[in-house]
């Protein structure tokens, strides 16, 4: 199936080398706190006496470096079992329920429809509706829906939503985005460290003055305002990075539900419907809200349609994804050349 924007998997792989160039960035602005913190130093102690400290070990970048790989790798680890914890789901082994065994038999088509290993299933006790899959890949991951979704979503909306998180296990969405999130943290967690560690920012101050004083000249000034302003904006910048490969990968695991499913104005029907629930899904928490097929927090910006949304959203608005969705239907009836109404894009 192709969408009206082009060859889907043209698509893929434009994404996929977005997000290369994100992931990147993020690599290269956590070197800059590390490496750059190291070269003020060296420059700040270059003049200093005999018996002073003189800095040459890049120590501070290695420290950043190795601080930031540990981290990534424990959350890479034990981040799904974290996620799920955290939200107080429940596995489906043996299915109890009429709905309970709908939603295992329609994991297990999708998952043969995506080409994937099927599953672990979850049930979050929240009667908001929403869905997120985790894991490290095809052949370990786990796919979570709330109790309100299976009580509002028919069988073929349920297809739909489990196709979209199967599409972000297919494309290793699952992976990255647990990559990126234990990044976020590790910036936190070791600007906070560092500044302990090394007595905060008046001291590093105090160093660049003295070598101002000793000839260091105004670089030194001009690359320590820089330096002290990433450490500032370091959770912000990091945190946007994360929200945008999240809100590239919606729009991409969109699209593969619409090629497993073959009917894209179900995830349509179902994603109308998800938008319509007034109460946040209290179940799930903001770590794990750019998981989530929908806004957990319900907050104002994923509606904004502008620079603002683009920039503080962890979703694209949703009124462009239904958009799209019911667009993609358009020409699949029309190439079909099945029935039309106005009711089935409504």
């Amino acid at each position: 199936m192709t969408s009206p924007d082009g060859n889907l998997f043209q698509q893929q792989e434009a994404n996929r080398r977005r997000t290369t160039w994100l992931v990147i960035g993020f690599v290269l602005f956590f070197a800059w706190l590390g490496f750059g913190g190291d070269y003020i130093l060296a420059l700040a102690t270059t003049d200093s006496g005999p018996h002073a400290y003189h800095h040459v070990f890049p120590w501070l970048g290695i420290v950043l470096t190795l601080t930031a790989i540990i981290t990534a790798r424990y959350a890479y680890k034990t981040g799904p079992e974290k996620v799920l914890w955290s939200t107080g789901a429940r596995e489906v082994i043996d299915p109890q329920t009429d709905g309970e065994r709908q939603l295992v038999n329609v994991v297990e088509e999708m998952a043969i429809a995506a080409g994937v290993a099927r599953p672990r299933i979850w049930i979050v006790p929240d009667d908001d509706p929403n869905a997120f899959a985790t894991g490290h890949g095809p052949g370990d991951s786990h796919i979570a829906v709330t109790q309100g979704l299976l009580s509002i979503c028919n069988r073929e909306e349920l297809q739909a939503v489990i196709g979209h998180e199967l599409g972000h296990v297919k494309n290793l969405d699952v992976r990255l985005m647990t990559t990126l999130a234990a990044l976020v943290g590790a910036v936190l967690l070791v600007r906070d460290g560092m500044g302990r560690m090394m007595g905060g920012r008046s001291r590093i101050s105090s160093r660049a003055e003295e070598g101002g004083k000793k000839g260091a000249g105004p670089l030194l000034a001009i690359l320590l305002a820089l330096w002290i302003i990433s450490w500032v904006i370091a959770p912000l910048v990091t945190q946007l990075l994360a929200l945008a490969v999240s809100r590239r990968r919606e729009y991409l695991a969109d699209d593969m539900s619409a090629q497993f499913t073959r009917n894209p104005l179900a995830l349509a029907s179902a994603l109308a419907k998800i938008e319509s629930a007034t109460a946040p899904t209290t179940s799930i928490k903001r770590g794990a809200a750019h998981l989530c097929i929908a806004d957990p927090l319900g907050r104002h910006f994923t509606n904004h349609e502008g620079w603002l949304g683009d920039v503080f959203a962890t979703h694209p608005p949703m009124g462009m994804r239904i958009a799209k969705l019911k667009g993609m239907g358009y020409a699949q009836l029309k190439k079909e050349g099945g029935p039309f109404t106005n009711s089935a894009l409504a």
